[in-house]
């Protein structure tokens, strides 16, 4: 299994932005364009980007669609996500280029529609989001943006996405997103444990290379790399080299 080094773009109202831990009130803006950014990522030899619409997962539609249309046009290959509820949305994003959809609240709220795309379209095709909050020692799996609470956990939804045959995860330990506070190496362990059929993509805290060696050496598919590729903490082309 190959490592990949995932850059990411998070779109506001079309803007490329950060938020911390999730929150849409502590937003960082961020003067670049995001089609030239794509470009510069691909120029430095990611093979892959990954784009969340933000406005999308909060109001649960595709606010972002033609920019992400346009970007899927790019010389790299798109995994994307955000406000996708239903079918259409995510043929939408297929027809648009998109090669992977990103699936989140609607992983969290209705994995048995989940477990039929995955039949249905193919489990290359998709991605799970199981983006989670440790709350009194049990990690849930909020939605809407991470805005709204739901029932299940990762402890339930790991090893049963696995079993319906899902293979790619995204994990973000949201209480590390856009901190630079190092990933939770600990929680992809457990989340190894759980489900150790699925190729992980780690995201929320990497600073530098050093955590991006750490996040390889779990065994995990990736890393997925924001607020330290934009802010120039971690140059792109050193991540890839090792």
């Amino acid at each position: 299994m190959n490592f990949h080094i995932i850059p990411a773009i998070d779109l506001r109202e079309g803007n490329v932005v950060r938020l911390r831990q999730g929150d849409y009130s502590q937003q960082t803006s961020y003067r670049v364009d995001p089609l030239r950014l794509a470009q510069d990522y691909a120029a430095a030899g990611a093979a892959w980007l990954h784009v969340v619409d933000l406005d999308g997962a909060r109001a649960g539609n595709l606010a972002n669609f033609r920019l992400i249309e346009a970007l899927a046009g790019s010389a790299i290959q798109l995994q994307a996500g955000g406000g996708v509820r239903g079918e259409n949305d995510l043929e939408r994003l297929f027809d648009a280029g998109v090669a992977r959809v990103v699936l989140g609240s609607v992983a969290v709220r209705e994995p048995e529609r989940v477990e039929e795309w995955l039949t249905r379209y193919g489990a290359q095709r998709l991605c799970i989001a199981l983006d989670t909050r440790e709350e009194n020692g049990i990690w849930r799996l909020p939605s809407a943006g991470w805005t709204q609470s739901e029932a299940p956990t990762l402890e339930e939804l790991a090893p049963r996405y696995a079993a319906a045959g899902a293979v790619h995860v995204l994990c973000t330990d949201i209480h590390r997103d856009g901190m630079l506070a190092g990933p939770n190496l600990g929680l992809y362990a457990h989340l190894r444990r759980l489900a150790p059929g699925l190729q992980v993509q780690a995201s929320g805290g990497v600073r530098d290379v050093a955590d991006v060696r750490a996040v390889r050496d779990l065994g995990l598919a990736g890393v997925v790399l924001g607020r330290s590729l934009l802010e120039g903490r971690l140059d792109l082309a050193t991540a890839l080299a090792c």
